[in-house]
Order: structure tokens, then sequence, then C-alpha cells
């Protein structure tokens, strides 16, 4: 059986994605900001499948937008529609399709943290060896990167995208008796206010995965929103 990694992606349209950035940017802006996310994230998700043996599984919403995404991402990919309702059982189909086509470890990420490194994939499939879920938190209370082994069908069943939906997950966890691993805290890009994240990152050296995503920054300067109180 292999491993897979799936990441969740929307359409980069204006109004559709991170309307949470508007205002100071405009729709445009953060729709064309998330687009350069989304194809630092897709080329490193590429890589970390090749590097670790494992399937690389694009997940799409709406599911009108199935043909552009499939088109913008690197060959590696399988690309499906997102199933469900809401987020919650979107997640859970899309981690049972995986485990129902033979992954035993399934790792699924976001399309908006594109600071995770690489190796944080790698210390995810080993933590699955001897644990059931896997978790890389974030900074305002969810999580970057999710990893499990085998099917959790009822891991989801709470409200999403709250702040505190790690620590939902981690109890609906602990609920079903599943053994857990939590890794070193990353970040998402939600508000102008998480730009501050990856300033630092970039600072440090750990931001070199993203590239077109420090570009846009750089071509429209817009590094200062990362100051915003």
């Amino acid at each position: 059986m292999g491993d897979a990694l799936i990441v969740f992606a929307k359409l980069p349209r204006a109004g559709q994605v991170k309307t949470r950035l508007c205002p100071p940017l405009s729709p445009h802006q953060a729709a064309d900001f998330y687009a350069a996310m989304l194809d630092d994230v897709l080329e490193a998700s590429a890589d970390a499948a090749r590097r670790y043996g494992l399937e690389a599984r694009l997940e799409v919403t709406p599911e009108s937008g199935v043909a552009e995404l499939r088109a913008r991402c690197p060959a590696d990919f399988r690309v499906f529609p997102q199933r469900g309702r809401d987020l919650s059982e979107r997640m859970t189909r899309a981690l049972t399709a995986a485990a129902a086509d033979g992954a035993e470890r399934i790792l699924l990420r976001g399309s908006d943290s594109p600071a995770l490194p690489a190796h944080r994939i790698r210390e995810a499939l080993s933590a699955l060896v001897d644990h059931d879920l896997v978790v890389c938190p974030d900074r305002d209370g969810g999580y970057a990167l999710i990893g499990v082994r085998g099917s959790v069908p009822d891991l989801f069943s709470h409200p999403m995208s709250t702040p505190h939906v790690l620590r939902d997950t981690l109890e609906r966890a602990r609920r079903a008796g599943l053994h857990c691993h939590l890794l070193e805290q990353g970040f998402d890009i939600d508000r102008v206010e998480d730009l501050r994240w990856l300033a630092e990152a970039r600072d440090a050296g750990h931001a070199g995965g993203c590239p077109r995503t420090l570009r846009y920054l750089d071509a429209h300067a817009l590094w200062e929103l990362a100051e915003t109180p």
C-alpha cells in the first residue's frame, strides 16, 4: 500500500478566495496573491510527493474549476472535485477516497501555507508509523497540515474554520482513542496581519519554497501590511 498527499484548493477568482484580506487588498489582488501561494504549494507538494514516494492528489472547489487547475498544476497530480456540503464533509470524503484507493498514510494540506517546509512532510509521515493522527498546528487555532493512518470518518464532525478547530479535532480524536502527535507549529495566511509570519520566515531564510508568493508581495509593495497591528 502507498501513501498520499492531498492538497485542498480553490479556483483563484476575485471575490471567492482570501476575502478576509479585503480590504486593504482588492478582491483581484487577493485572488492574484492566492494564485501565487497556490502555485508555490503545488510545486512544493509535487516535489515532496516525488521525494517521499507519495501519490499527489489535488481536491478542487468549485467542481467547474477542475479542468483549469488540472492544466495549472504539475503533471504529478491526480485532480478531483471536492465533494460535500461543507469543509468537514469534503475533507472526510477526500481522506476516505484516498484510503479506498489504497493509501495507508494520508496527508492533507491547504493551499494558503506556502512556507510549510518540505521536511514537515517527512516528519508527518514518520510520525504516522507509530501514531494514528499527526497535526501541524498553525497560529490561529487551526492546522496547516493533518495526517491520518487509514480512514477516520468522524474526525471532522464539528464546525471547521473556527479559532478552536485544532482543539475540537484533537478532542474528537481523543474520544475515538486515536494516538496523536503534534508537529512544530506553522502558519497560514488568512489576514493581512498574518504576513508578519511570512516576513519572519523570509528573514530567517525559511521561505525559500514560496518564490512566487514573495515576488508578488515584492512587486506590489505589500510587505508593509505585515506591520499592521
